[in-house]
């Protein structure tokens, strides 16, 4: 289904840098358009913790790749002064509503499939993406988690939601087999506060909540398990990358000193858009 911005005359967001002020906060984000009058699909692409909006803009390659494959990809901006996302239900700036309000914005200032609106991130980014399947009420027809799937848990009964998760066992930052997170530094002392479960536990408790069936695991590439669960209601499908000695990262050519290892031969940014082409509509 097509918005109201389809048939809106001028008005349009081009590429670039915006803002948006919401609950008395300016908030700020890149929007990256694709060629074309639409509808077309929307992506949030959501930062990690420390990180902002233009690292992972260049990190995912999801604003380059997205409008190649006619998305537009939304890439914004943690709150001014914070490190990083309020979760929902947690004290803090509203990112849950900003992020909504981004996505309504967007609905009537550019021609937007409806029904088709997704979100991905990175690390706590990753998190929230993963939140958001319960917090926006269905909105989303997917989400992908890079590096941070075990930071949200699902609710008791989300709607059908397309997932797709990546995650290195080597993580130090967020423990493949669960635990404490280990970003040392000052923020060792607060991690030390939160127990993180296992990826692995994560996922089936995301299947068991989206009522999937038993998944098949396979070996796409030597040091790459991939577990699918395929049957599950809506058309929807669960994935799983498990990158064996694979750190803090995002699988794919651009590897960041100090996170770890990347398993550059797996292309998580193509794979998330592949996932997201074959989801259902809303």
């Amino acid at each position: 289904m097509a918005s109201s911005g389809c048939a809106a005359r001028g008005g349009r967001l081009a590429s670039g840098a915006h803002q948006l002020t919401y609950d008395g906060l300016t908030r700020h984000y890149l929007l990256a358009v694709p060629a074309g009058p639409g509808p077309h699909p929307v992506l949030l692409n959501l930062h990690g913790l420390g990180s902002d909006a233009a690292e992972q803009a260049a990190y995912s390659r999801l604003s380059q790749a997205g409008p190649r494959r006619g998305y537009l990809v939304l890439t914004p901006q943690a709150a001014p002064g914070r490190l990083a996302w309020t979760l929902p239900h947690t004290a803090g700036p509203d990112d849950t509503g900003y992020l909504a309000a981004l996505l309504d914005q967007l609905e009537r200032r550019q021609c937007v499939q409806t029904g088709r609106e997704f979100a991905a991130g990175l690390s706590y980014g990753a998190g929230l993406a993963a939140s958001l399947v319960c917090a926006l009420d269905g909105r989303l027809s997917g989400v992908a988690a890079v590096a941070g799937i075990p930071i949200a848990q699902p609710c008791p009964h989300p709607a059908p939601t397309t997932i797709i998760a990546f995650h290195g066992t080597a993580d130090h930052l967020v423990p493949y087999r669960g635990g404490h997170p280990r970003p040392g530094g000052d923020l060792q002392k607060l991690a030390e506060l939160v127990v993180l479960p296992p990826v692995g536990q994560t996922m089936d408790a995301w299947a068991a909540a989206l009522r999937c069936a038993a998944p098949a695991t396979s070996r796409p590439l030597p040091r790459v398990r991939l577990r699918l669960w395929k049957t599950c209601p809506g058309r929807t499908t669960l994935r799983l990358y498990t990158v064996d000695g694979g750190g803090h990262t995002w699988p794919g050519p651009i590897e960041v000193p100090g996170l770890g290892e990347t398993a550059r031969d797996l292309d998580a940014t193509e794979l998330i858009l592949d996932t997201f082409d074959r989801a259902p509509t809303r």
